[in-house]
């Protein structure tokens, strides 16, 4: 017997099949029935599901987007799903956080969700979204509704200090780019996120081997994570320093090495602008709003770096650099440059985004994906690190006299 589980929506819909609620399954997406396309001035989306779960759909604007959370969704083959909409920008999906998938549709103009519901059948289900076009204003507003309290994402209060900066071990924490639903940069099978969670943890394990360091990872896992998170679980573990990992792709041009990159309202080139604004856009897709606590953050940050952190953060970037050259690993022709990157804009926590090399150069990659490099890598990042936390230690001891 066909039972409908759906209802008209304006803009945030939480709907939940009876019958998923028990099941602790994966649900699949199943392609034969799936589609995205244009009809009449609006857009239909359907998804075929191997069997029904939870789900929620709800807006964002700045770019305008269509969310879409699912417990929980095998994608496997969302990029062999017909795709025959002009008003659909982009879109992703992904793990968004353990236990839950999302779906990310990027519009190009606004579209607010005027039906959705979702369909079960012999075990399996369809989901069914109806777009219809609107005016600027009333998307807006619709996206501007709060999210419910559950979805909300975790703030630095809200998470359990790991450990307090001291007088101990320095206490690193590192971030591996992307994740989950954001895979970053794709080559040849190999995704930015993945490489880079293995760097990580890796990296982590070398560190607490030399038993000078405190180590805390953003994520330990293919999931996403929002950048304003990732800064608050640095300063939940009282970070004395922030690192974030990176190994962008080029669309266009050449570049091989490792690059360093610390904050600056300015951006030293046109490329380190670019690659700033995608790594910020990537949170944006993945269904995160940045704005408000973004500004926030930067005004905070402009006032405090001039002082005591910006000169303390070059000061790691130097370390790092002689470290990473020293042992001879391949670094960028400009080793050290300077993005308004929003993960580096802890205003008290030395930071830096350590680009390993370009997935676009075969050399690169074929380095990321050698264990032996990285773990050269990491014992020059550890030496770095350990270089800079002596000379930061002995300017602090400087100024107290």
């Amino acid at each position: 017997m066909r039972a409908i589980i759906g209802v008209m929506l304006a803009v945030l819909v939480w709907a939940q099949a009876a019958v998923a609620q028990e099941l602790s399954a994966l649900s699949r997406l199943v392609v034969a029935g799936s589609s995205v396309q244009d009809a009449g001035a609006g857009i239909e989306v359907n998804l075929a599901l191997s069997q029904p779960v939870p789900w929620r759909v709800r807006l964002l604007d700045a770019p305008p987007r269509v969310v879409l959370d699912f417990r929980e969704v095998d994608w496997a083959g969302i990029g062999q799903v017909p795709q025959g909409s002009a008003r659909i920008a982009g879109l992703r999906a992904g793990v968004f956080r353990p236990g839950w998938s999302r779906l990310v549709l990027e519009l190009t103009g606004p579209y607010l969700v005027r039906q959705a519901g979702m369909a079960t059948e012999g075990g399996a289900a369809k989901l069914a979204l109806r777009l219809e076009p609107a005016s600027a204003a009333d998307f807006a507003a619709k996206a501007a509704l709060p999210e419910p309290a559950e979805w909300a994402v975790p703030k630095a209060a809200d998470l359990p200090p790991v450990v307090k900066a001291g007088d101990g071990p320095l206490v690193v924490v590192l971030d591996p780019g992307h994740g989950g639903i954001d895979p970053g940069a794709e080559r040849e099978g190999q995704s930015e996120a993945d490489l880079m969670l293995t760097m990580a943890r890796e990296l982590k394990e070398a560190l607490l081997r030399s038993g000078n360091f405190v180590v805390v990872l953003t994520r330990e896992e293919d999931v996403f994570v929002p950048l304003e998170t990732r800064i608050s679980v640095a300063r939940a573990a009282g970070a004395h320093v922030f690192m974030s990992l990176h190994a962008d792709a080029l669309a266009e041009g050449e570049a091989v090495g490792a690059t360093l990159y610390t904050l600056s309202d300015e951006a030293s080139d046109a490329a380190a602008a670019a690659l700033a604004e995608r790594h910020d856009r990537d949170d944006l897709l993945a269904g995160v709003d940045l704005t408000e606590q973004d500004d926030l953050v930067a005004t905070v940050l402009m006032d405090m770096a001039r002082t005591e952190t910006a000169p303390r953060t070059e000061r790691l970037a130097l370390a790092l650099q002689a470290a990473i050259t020293g042992a001879e690993l391949k670094m960028h022709r400009h080793p050290r440059q300077q993005a308004g990157f929003s993960v580096l804009k802890s205003p008290d926590i030395p930071s830096v985004l350590l680009e390993l090399g370009f997935l676009s150069s075969s050399r690169d990659l074929a380095r990321l994906t050698d264990p032996k490099w990285r773990a050269r890598m990491a014992a020059a990042v550890g030496q770095g690190l350990s270089a800079w936390a002596a000379e930061d230690s002995a300017l602090k001891a400087l100024l107290r006299h």
